[in-house]
């Protein structure tokens, strides 16, 4: 039993480090991700800004086929920072079935349902402007 908890203490370790690191590890160019349903562009500028996030993204980390990140604000809204990213990663629990989340209020939505974990990892936050 011991062996088992190790074990999945360690993918879950993995899990929060690998997917967020390659959003900083990207390179210069355009990409894509959610705002309350809709897709918007970003430009994707790896910049690390540890600790110093303001503006919720979600990374789901075991979602379906064609997830993309989740900005909780963008330009327009009144809590938008510019693009500075506190990033929060999402995982779907054991025996959930994964479903496409599109906006912060899906993803709340699911955390209170059980559907997902959600977990601050302040070491990620990235600074990356959205574009309308």
């Amino acid at each position: 039993m011991k062996t088992l908890k190790a074990a999945v203490f360690a993918v879950f370790a993995i899990a929060l480090v690998l997917p967020v690191t390659s959003v900083l590890a990207a390179q210069p160019g355009f990409g894509h991700l959610y705002y309350n349903g809709t897709i918007v562009r970003t430009v994707v500028v790896p910049s690390a800004f540890p600790n110093e996030g303001r503006d919720n993204f979600y990374k789901v980390t075991n979602g379906v086929s064609g997830q993309l990140g989740i900005a909780g604000a963008a330009p327009g809204s009144g809590d938008y920072h510019g693009g500075a990213w506190k990033v929060f990663v999402v995982s779907f629990r054991e025996g959930a079935t994964p479903v496409l989340l599109t906006s912060e209020s899906a993803v709340l939505t699911a955390q209170s349902a059980g559907m997902v974990t959600v977990t601050r990892n302040a070491a990620a936050d990235f600074r990356c402007p959205v574009q309308p």
